[in-house]
């Protein structure tokens, strides 16, 4: 295998070097020096890899996307031809605390959302890799649903609110880590999805008659 050139390991050191600070501080506190300092390289070989801090705020979000995607690739390949088994994959890919587990990305991710919302060029990445996450959850449910014989008119629905809690479970992992003890986010979110899928009839989000 080629080794990666120089320019691709300063931008990739670069990169690491902002995800140490968001781990710690937001993206405003996230200074250039900062992220030098981080990265062991000089605030010139920043400038002179990355146009501006934003450039490299949207590189993190096309790493982190890219490392979970990959770890939810890893699992599915090793999940028995099962409908739940392709949900748990999917679970354990983005909450699993393994031995590929990065605990500071998850607390990157967290910030990245609130960058997200506030900056267009960060939040069509973030979005793109939310709109494929959940159209992969729609297609699990959908599956679990049909094999046992009922309607998928709402899967998209619950594949939401299973989104909805992994990214809750994030948010919780960074702000109140003693609220999931360690390793226990991803038994949690198999069983809220067993009890969400569970029931004979999935019921609307408005909680009216289907």
């Amino acid at each position: 295998m080629a080794r990666p050139s120089n320019t691709e390991e300063r931008r990739s050191q670069i990169i690491d070097g902002l995800a140490r600070v968001m781990a710690d501080k937001t993206y405003e506190q996230a200074s250039v020096a900062a992220i030098a300092r981080a990265a062991g390289l000089g605030p010139g070989l920043v400038h002179y890899h990355f146009a501006n801090k934003q450039a490299i705020l949207v590189a993190l979000v096309e790493r982190l996307v890219a490392g979970l995607e990959a770890r939810h690739r890893r699992r599915l390949d090793d999940a028995p031809d099962d409908p739940w088994a392709r949900l748990d994959a999917f679970i354990d890919a983005f909450a699993a605390l393994d031995a590929d587990a990065d605990p500071s990305a998850v607390a990157c991710w967290t910030r990245l959302g609130d960058e997200a919302a506030r900056r267009p060029e960060v939040g069509v990445p973030y979005r793109a890799a939310i709109d494929r996450w959940h159209a992969a959850l729609t297609e699990r449910v959908a599956a679990i649903l049909e094999a046992d014989g009922r309607p998928t008119a709402a899967a998209g629905e619950a594949a939401a609110g299973l989104l909805a809690a992994i990214e809750g479970a994030f948010h919780l992992g960074a702000a109140a880590p003693g609220v999931i003890p360690p390793g226990m986010a991803a038994g949690l979110l198999k069983r809220m999805a067993r009890g969400l899928l569970g029931t004979a009839t999935m019921p609307p989000a408005d909680g009216g008659p289907r």
